[in-house]
């Protein structure tokens, strides 16, 4: 009896052990955040630059800071990662729970050196798809939100309205950050495309109060991308319009 009861509490130990650790995983947060950046062969080495640089401003900006310990919680969770074509995605900044001035300029930093690559296909329904996994690893959020910014359409994996509906059927919010690039396209590469503003609001921003950002040309990203990041974070912000256009 004595050896079996050894053994019974011997095997048990194990489970026992992994409970707190389980239960510690999830610490809740005001909203997870995924940024989704675009770095397709469209986006050339200083627009890409421009990118990153828009980020890591919004980061630094007192008044993100504030947003974020504004909330209930007081604190947010954020992931940053590059995407391309359909199986080309690459996290950068894994997920960081951002809770004051500090933590936001450690995020910015980790930005600031991160690797730049440039690749050919551009997959949003690749990048949906990736960030709809994303969630729920280490924090717990009243809301799960993707901002997918990008300047081009879906050329590349499963079509965007498959990849949209399965995010929007796990409750995430997903929002868009369109930027125009003024540079014209070859009329062969341009026939038959729609305005990137329309196909963003249309086909890819999805769930409740789901918005677009246009940024006129790359040189108003930083602008663009601040204001956005701002919106998403506030509590209880008041309804802003569904498609939104910042100017350099």
């Amino acid at each position: 009896m004595h050896r079996r009861l050894f053994l019974a509490t011997t095997l048990a130990a194990p489970a026992l052990l992994l409970r707190p650790r389980a239960l510690r995983a999830a610490q809740p947060v005001d909203v997870e955040l995924i940024l989704a950046v675009d770095v397709s062969r469209s986006v050339d080495t200083q627009e890409q630059e421009l990118q990153f640089k828009g980020y890591e401003a919004a980061f630094r900006d007192p008044r993100l800071a504030e947003g974020v310990a504004g909330g209930p919680v007081g604190s947010i969770a954020v992931q940053f990662f590059t995407w391309s074509g359909w199986n080309q995605q690459e996290i950068l900044v894994p997920w960081t729970r951002l809770s004051g001035p500090a933590d936001c300029h450690a995020f910015a930093d980790a930005l600031a050196e991160a690797p730049r690559k440039t690749h050919l296909y551009t997959s949003i329904s690749g990048a949906m798809d990736f960030a709809a996994q994303q969630f729920g690893q280490a924090y717990e959020g009243t809301r799960q939100v993707v901002d997918i910014s990008g300047d081009g359409v879906n050329n590349s994996g499963r079509p965007v309205a498959e990849a949209r509906e399965a995010a929007l059927a796990k409750g995430i919010v997903l929002n868009g950050l369109a930027v125009i690039d003024n540079t014209p396209l070859p009329p062969a590469l341009a026939a038959g495309l729609p305005p990137l503003e329309d196909y963003y609001r249309d086909e890819v921003i999805g769930g409740p109060g789901a918005f677009l950002v246009v940024a006129e040309g790359f040189e108003s990203f930083e602008a663009a991308v601040r204001r956005k990041i701002i919106r998403e974070i506030a509590l209880n912000a008041p309804a802003g319009p569904l498609v939104e256009r910042v100017f350099a």
